[in-house]
C-alpha cells in the first residue's frame, strides 16, 4: 500500500484539477456552485486514492493495465481543458482562446451535418434556444467528438504497438477487472467477447442515442437548459466520453478474451505434445 500511495496521491491532484478546472477558468461561479464542485473534488480525490493504493481494486478496471485509464482520463481532461479555454474566451479573450474558439468552431461547423451526432445534439435543444446557445453548443460538440474519436484510434494504436494487456508480463483478471466474475458460469472466453461486442455497439450507438433519449425526456417534462456554460460544458463532455469510454472497454475486454483463448489454446498443444490428453 506504501509504495502505491505516492501514485495515487498523483492520480487524486490530477482528478481534483479536472473537476475544478472549469470553475477557476470560467468567472461567475455562484458560491453554492463553488462548495458543490469542492465537495464532488474532495470525494473523487479520496475515491481514487483508496482504489489506486489498495491492494485490489473494487470498481476502478485495468488498474495494473495501463494505458487504459491513462488514455481515458487524459481524453476527459482535454476535452474539460478545450471546452474551458472556448468560453473563457467570451469574457476574457486571448490569443489562445481565439485560437480554440476558431478551431472549435471550425470543426463543429464540419461535422454539423445531416443525421451526425453533432447535428442531434443541436436538435435536442428546445424551440426559443438563443442562437449564441446554440452556436457554443454545435462548437463544443464537434470538438468533443473528434477528442473522444482520436483517443479511441489513439487506444487502438497503443493496444497493437505494446502487445496489450500483458505487456511482456502478467494479467491479473481478478484485480484488473474488478467487476467480472470468473465463476459466474459459462464461457469465460465467450463472456467476455459477449460483453466486449456489446460495449462496442453502445459506445457507438450512445452519441446518436443520448439527444433523442434527452429530446424525448424534455416532451415529457422541463426542457434541458445549458446557458450556464460550466452546465453546458459538463453535458458536452459527457455526452462525448461516455461513449468512447464504454467502446474503450469493449475493444479491452475482447483483447482479454483473446489473451484467455489463445494462452488456453496454447496449454493444449503443450498437452497434446506431451501426451497428457485423451485420444
Amino acid at each position: 500500500m506504501l509504495f502505491r500511495l505516492p501514485g495515487a496521491l498523483a492520480r487524486a491532484i490530477m482528478v481534483v484539477m479536472l473537476i475544478v478546472m472549469p470553475s477557476v477558468l470560467l468567472p461567475g461561479g455562484s458560491d453554492d456552485g463553488t462548495q458543490i464542485i469542492a465537495l464532488v473534488a474532495i470525494f473523487a480525490a479520496l475515491f481514487t486514492i483508496v482504489e489506486y493504493s489498495s491492494s485490489s481494486p473494487s470498481l476502478v478496471e485495468f488498474r495494473d493495465a495501463p494505458p487504459f485509464n491513462r488514455v481515458r482520463f487524459s481524453a476527459l481532461f482535454a476535452t474539460v481543458l478545450c471546452l474551458s479555454v472556448i468560453f473563457r474566451g467570451y469574457t476574457s479573450p486571448s490569443v489562445t482562446t481565439e485560437l480554440f474558439q476558431a478551431s472549435g468552431g471550425q470543426i463543429g461547423q464540419a461535422i454539423d451535418f445531416p443525421y451526425s451526432p453533432v447535428r442531434l445534439m443541436v436538435l435536442m435543444m428546445p424551440d426559443g434556444t438563443s442562437p449564441q446557445v446554440i452556436e457554443k453548443l454545435r462548437d463544443a460538440a464537434g470538438l468533443s467528438y473528434v477528442i473522444s474519436l482520436l483517443s479511441i484510434m489513439w487506444f487502438v494504436i497503443l493496444l497493437r504497438l505494446q502487445h496489450w494487456p500483458r505487456r511482456g508480463g502478467a494479467f491479473n483478471v481478478w484485480i484488473n477487472l474488478p467487476t467480472f466474475d470468473p465463476t459466474a458460469g459459462g464461457d469465460v472466453v465467450k463472456r467476455l467477447n459477449r460483453d466486449g461486442q456489446i460495449n462496442i455497439i453502445l459506445g457507438f450507438l450512445l452519441p446518436f442515442l443520448i439527444p433523442a433519449v434527452v429530446k424525448l425526456a424534455a416532451t415529457f417534462g422541463a426542457p434541458i437548459r445549458l446557458d450556464d456554460p460550466q452546465t453546458l460544458i459538463w453535458t458536452v463532455t459527457a455526452w462525448a466520453f461516455l461513449p468512447a469510454s464504454i467502446l474503450m472497454r469493449g475493444v479491452a475486454l475482447s483483447r482479454v478474451g483473446q489473451m484467455i483463448y489463445l494462452q488456453r489454446k496454447k496449454a493444449y498443444e503443450r498437452a497434446a505434445a506431451d501426451g497428457m490428453l485423451a485420444a
